[in-house]
């Protein structure tokens, strides 16, 4: 049945009739949250313990924003809904981060909650489109819902054309914080026998124009301000006045209805254009204290106001001690310097008194000053102070805040005391915390229908970067997209939550992921040596695994792993069918230790042979040794007796051309044989010695017979060729000593046998 525009009238009346008192109450709280009336009548001292509160309670039940948990609801083995589960959570993940749209109306629908007692947001689709004509793109913006629009075509001489050829540029599902007075409900006494909802939308001429048309945008008067923009628009003229638009959900005709009041009758409706799962897109809003008799809710403030008004009585009290606590008295007028006393008496500074002995007689300070007693007046502060901590208490009470949530300990208290008060603390404030992170979903599950509902593939696979999984993944996007667009089947194998929310819970996360590594860590060592020795059971094994791995949202991106090692142990047992059975651990282990001994015999054997070899190669290396020695020193003395030839005939020559100068020769001559001498006494290395005469007998001969140059003296080849000859043979020793004094190279041969030592 449809409704007509009074119909909807007088729905709307009967809810503000029912919600009228409730409103106006609502305002009043959030003036004093706002501390409004201090600025305007109320100029005494208060405490503003709603303000505490809410800045108390707000991070204990929204600390962050919530992240999609998008999963296999049964976690099985199920690859394609594996891949879709991971395209929907990041395409949610992208829609929060990069919009600020959700963050902003989770955070103002938690202070509706917490100062009013409601709080509603609304999550609608739209689409960017751009028509393309003539080769330009206009601007096509939509209303906010899917809906085909036909293309108008006009007819021209060379026929009929379509004027535009639209197309969508981007896709996005915004989420509309709604103020309290802006949402509206059918009256009814539980949230589930509620059958329509509706929302106050403010717009201006040009949103009436493209939402409506021309035609009846135009008409459709102005006729309100909104409360936000009231100081704005006194500014700005009549000009910058809106139209409010009622936007109406009607679940019983799955209608969605649009109206103004000032007009009188129904601008637009359409039929379920969002095709969302439980029709509304919005859900159930955050309420504060409900029966089952209403949803008119309870603000928090009034469960605690009196106790608020105590508080701001004793407040205004503190301020008039306080001011009262101060020094006062009289003093004799006959003596004017006990004026100065307290205006210029510092410290070790005495003031003089005319007449001291009459001073002195009339009782001297005590007699000629009079202070007021402040006592009763700090004792009354006190007293005030304790009053107030006492109905703080009640207050915090009352509202489920305990001091160690407030950072307020007493260290004389054991650990357990703090963590049982802060446990309580948590079990009153559960249900709060649980109620926000169910709208917070709620809003994530409405956002995944739209998507998965009307936005196409390739922005469903651009914006969750599906191009980048991996490449068995991104061959299961096809059907992965199919399975989106299919609600029934992804409402049975898709599950869409979010994570917490609360930082004590955090915390507890970090403590369950390090109890989780430890629980995999011993699981994983039972399961190996089963596996091992039972192959039958590795399915079953990483089955168990699985199972125990899903349940924790870090081992989400281990299940495609699982999965595919999970088939790898399947086929594997299955091609192992009618083999034989390996070795037992124990019959393995005995096998192992039979090798290790067979190694043991072979090695100890090798060494048996390596030092025989050894000692055989060592006679060898001696002999060799011995030969070359002898060698060496054969060579030595044929070279000796060739330089002493040489020498005979350069002294030959050496007379004939010094005939004057024997007696040098005859010394040079001395110095030859005892040269030779020294030689054969030192062994085989004394080229130096050799040279170094030479040289000393070389530089008598130039002196005595007048050479300038020594490289052009007769004597000079001799005693060159003498020292190289001597070089070489120590270079040749030295080679040889080298290498028998490297460590031996055992040589294998094919067989693996020590064939030769090197």
């Amino acid at each position: 049945m449809d409704h007509t525009y009074q119909d909807w009238y007088n729905c709307i009346a009967q809810y503000e009739r029912t919600f009228k008192d409730w409103e106006s109450r609502a305002d009043k709280i959030v003036k004093r949250y706002r501390d409004d009336s201090r600025s305007r009548n109320n100029p005494q001292a208060k405490f503003n313990i709603l303000w505490s509160n809410v800045q108390t309670i707000t991070p204990a039940v929204f600390a962050r924003l919530p992240r999609p948990d998008v999963s296999r609801r049964f976690r099985d083995n199920d690859p394609i809904g594996r891949v879709a589960s991971m395209m929907l959570e990041r395409a949610l993940e992208y829609e929060i981060e990069h919009y600020g749209d959700y963050a902003s109306a989770m955070k103002q629908s938690v202070q509706d909650r917490l100062l009013g007692g409601r709080g509603t947001s609304w999550v609608r689709y739209e689409p960017h489109i751009i028509g393309q004509k003539g080769g330009e793109a206009d601007g096509a913006p939509d209303d906010g819902f899917q809906v085909t629009e036909d293309i108008d075509e006009a007819e021209t001489e060379g026929g009929i054309y379509k004027e535009d050829q639209e197309r969508i540029e981007y896709e996005c599902a915004p989420v509309d914080y709604v103020h309290w007075r802006d949402f509206g409900l059918t009256v009814a006494r539980t949230w589930e026998e509620v059958t329509a909802v509706w929302r106050k939308v403010y717009m201006g001429r040009p949103a009436l124009v493209e939402r409506f048309g021309e035609e009846l945008g135009g008409k459709i008067p102005l006729d309100t301000r909104p409360e936000t923009s009231r100081t704005y628009n006194e500014k700005m003229g009549e000009g910058s006045s809106e139209a409010v638009v009622y936007e109406i959900w009607d679940k019983t005709t799955g209608e969605v209805i649009w109206l103004n009041k000032s007009m009188g009758k129904i601008l637009d409706t359409r039929a379920d254009p969002l095709k969302l799962e439980n029709f509304w897109p919005c859900p159930k809003p955050m309420f504060s204290t409900l029966t089952n008799d209403s949803l008119v809710p309870v603000p928090d403030f009034v469960l605690y106001q009196d106790q608020a008004r105590q508080l701001d009585t004793l407040a205004d009290r503190i301020d008039g001690f306080i001011q009262a606590l101060k020094v006062r008295g009289v003093y004799d007028a006959s003596e004017p310097s006990l004026a100065r006393l307290f205006t210029e008496g510092e410290n070790n500074t005495l003031l003089p008194v005319k007449n001291y002995g009459a001073f002195s007689e009339k009782g001297g300070l005590v007699g000629a000053i009079n202070l007021v007693d402040i006592k009763p007046i700090a004792e009354g502060l006190n007293m005030a102070y304790q009053a107030m901590e006492q109905v703080k208490g009640q207050i915090y009470e009352i509202m489920g805040i305990a001091d160690i949530q407030r950072g307020q300990t007493d260290p004389n208290e054991t650990l357990g005391a703090q963590i049982i008060k802060s446990n309580n603390a948590s079990g009153r404030l559960k249900t709060m915390q649980h109620e926000v992170v169910n709208f917070a979903t709620a809003l994530l599950q409405i956002k995944a229908q739209i998507i998965c509902n009307h936005f196409t593939d390739d922005t469903i696979v651009k914006i969750s970067g599906a191009m980048q999984l991996s490449q068995q993944d991104q061959q299961l996007i096809p059907q992965a997209l199919a399975l989106l667009k299919d609600e029934p089947a992804k409402n049975f194998r898709i599950e869409v939550t979010t994570d917490s929310m609360i930082y004590q819970d955090e915390q507890q996360e970090k403590q369950n992921r390090m109890e989780f590594l430890s629980a995999v860590s011993g699981f994983l060592s039972t399961a190996l040596p089963a596996a091992q020795s039972t192959p039958e059971l590795t399915p079953m094994l990483v089955e168990m695994l699985k199972f125990g791995v899903t349940a924790f949202k870090a081992g989400k991106g281990l299940e495609g792993l699982i999965d595919e090692t999970a088939d790898k142990f399947r086929q594997q047992a299955k091609a192992m069918e009618g083999q034989p059975k390996p070795p037992s651990p124990e019959q393995q282990k005995l096998q192992m230790e039979m090798q290790m001994e067979q190694a043991k015999m072979q090695m100890q054997q090798q060494i048996e042979q390596a030092k025989i070899t050894g000692q055989i190669e060592l006679e060898k290396a001696k002999q060799e040794y011995q030969a070359q020695e002898n060698q060496l020193k054969f060579q030595l003395e044929d070279q000796r007796n060739r330089e002493e030839k040489q020498m005979e005939l350069q002294l030959e020559q050496t007379k004939m051309d010094t005939s004057n100068n024997k007696e040098l020769l005859l010394a040079y001559l001395n110095n030859a044989a005892k040269i030779e001498t020294t030689r054969i006494s030192s062994g085989l290395d004394t080229g130096e010695i050799a040279y170094a005469e030479n040289v000393q007998m070389a530089n008598i001969l130039q002196d005595q017979l007048g050479y300038s140059d020594m490289k052009n003296h007769p004597l000079q080849p001799a005693i060159e060729t003498m020292y190289n000859s001597n070089q070489q043979l120590t270079q040749l020793l030295s080679a040889l000593l080298e290498k028998l004094n490297q460590p031996k190279i055992v040589i294998r041969g094919p067989d693996g046998k020590i064939a030769g030592v090197q």
